[in-house]
C-alpha cells in the first residue's frame, strides 16, 4: 500500500489557519483582561483604611448631579397607603412601574412592611457599602472592613456563610427577585436583615404572597424555579419602589423610554435606591 502525504501547500495552509486562530484567541484574551481592568478602574471604590470625617449629604449631592431631583420625594419602599386609598398612577409596567399589578401588590403590601429600622434612621452619619458577588472577593480579607460600614447591601443569593473573612458577616439589606432568592435565607443573612424584593413581573408579587400567606405555590412563569418553602419573617420583607428601576434605565443606561417594556429582566439588579447615606462605597467582583 502506498500512502500519499498531503501536498506541501495544504500543510502550510493548515499552519496558517492555526496561527490565525492563535492570534485571534490572544487578542480576545487581551481584550477581556483589559476591559475588565477598565471596568474596575471606573467602578471600583476601595474601602478606606482609616475612618474619614463624615460629610453630611455627600451621597445626596452626587445623586443629584446624576439624576437631578428625581429621587428626592420618592420612598425607597412601597407603602400600603399609596395603593389602598388612592390608585397610584404608574406610566409603566414592571419592573419600571406597577401598572396592571396593583391588585396583586395591594395584597403583598398588606402583609409586609416598609419602614427603615430605627437603628439606621438614628445614625447621624450613615456609611453604606454595596458588596458584589464575584470571584475578586475570594481571598481578599476584606470582611472586617466591610463589617465596619453602617449599611451593608448585598445582591441576590451571594453566599456569606463560610466566606466571612472575605465578604464580611453583616447584611443590612439583601436585594433579590424570586429566581435569585436563597433557599435558606436564615443561613446567609442576619436576624434583622431586610429582604428587599425587586419585582420584574407580576408573578413575582404572586410568588411572595403565596410564600408569606402559605397558599398554593406558584410553579410556572419563572425562568428558574424559586423556593417553594422560604422561611422568613414577613416583617423583614420590603418591596423596592420600581421608580428607581425606571431612572436607572433612563439616566444610567440611557434607554429610550418607549423601549423599557422590551428589556425587562435582561440587565438585572444594577440600580440601588437612595438611602440618604452620607457616603457610599462599592466592593465589586
Amino acid at each position: 500500500m502506498i500512502s500519499k502525504s498531503p501536498p506541501l501547500c495544504m500543510c502550510r495552509a493548515g499552519w496558517k489557519l492555526l496561527a490565525m486562530l492563535a492570534v485571534v484567541l490572544a487578542v480576545m484574551l487581551w481584550y477581556c483582561i483589559s476591559w475588565e481592568d477598565r471596568y474596575i478602574e471606573l467602578f471600583y471604590f476601595p474601602i478606606p483604611e482609616k475612618k474619614e470625617p463624615c460629610l453630611q449629604g455627600e451621597a445626596e449631592r452626587k445623586a443629584s448631579k446624576l439624576f437631578g431631583n428625581y429621587s428626592r420625594d420618592q420612598p425607597i419602599f412601597l407603602q400600603l397607603k399609596d395603593y389602598f386609598w388612592v390608585k397610584t398612577p404608574s406610566a409603566y409596567e414592571l419592573p419600571y412601574g406597577t401598572k396592571g399589578s396593583e391588585d396583586l401588590l395591594l395584597r403583598v403590601l398588606a402583609i409586609t412592611s416598609y419602614s427603615i429600622p430605627e437603628s439606621i434612621q438614628s445614625l447621624r452619619c450613615r456609611r453604606c457599602v454595596v458588596v458584589g458577588n464575584g470571584h475578586r472577593l475570594r481571598n481578599s480579607s476584606l470582611g472586617d472592613a466591610i463589617n465596619k460600614y453602617d449599611v451593608v447591601i448585598r445582591l441576590n443569593n451571594a453566599p456569606v456563610a463560610g466566606y466571612e473573612g472575605d465578604v464580611g458577616s453583616k447584611t443590612t439589606m439583601r436585594l433579590f427577585y424570586p429566581e435569585s432568592a436563597h433557599f435558606d435565607p436564615k443561613a446567609q443573612n442576619n436576624p434583622d436583615t431586610l429582604l428587599v424584593l425587586v419585582a420584574f413581573k407580576a408573578m413575582d408579587f404572586h410568588w411572595i404572597e403565596t410564600i408569606l400567606s402559605d397558599k398554593k405555590r406558584v410553579r410556572k412563569g419563572f425562568w428558574k424555579q424559586p423556593p417553594l418553602i422560604w422561611n422568613v419573617n414577613p416583617e423583614q420583607i420590603r418591596i423596592l419602589n420600581p421608580f428607581f428601576m425606571e431612572i436607572a434605565a433612563d439616566k444610567l443606561l440611557n434607554l429610550p423610554m418607549q423601549q423599557l417594556r422590551k428589556i425587562k429582566q435582561r440587565w438585572g439588579l444594577t440600580m440601588l435606591p437612595k438611602l440618604e447615606c452620607s457616603s457610599s462605597s462599592q466592593v465589586h467582583s
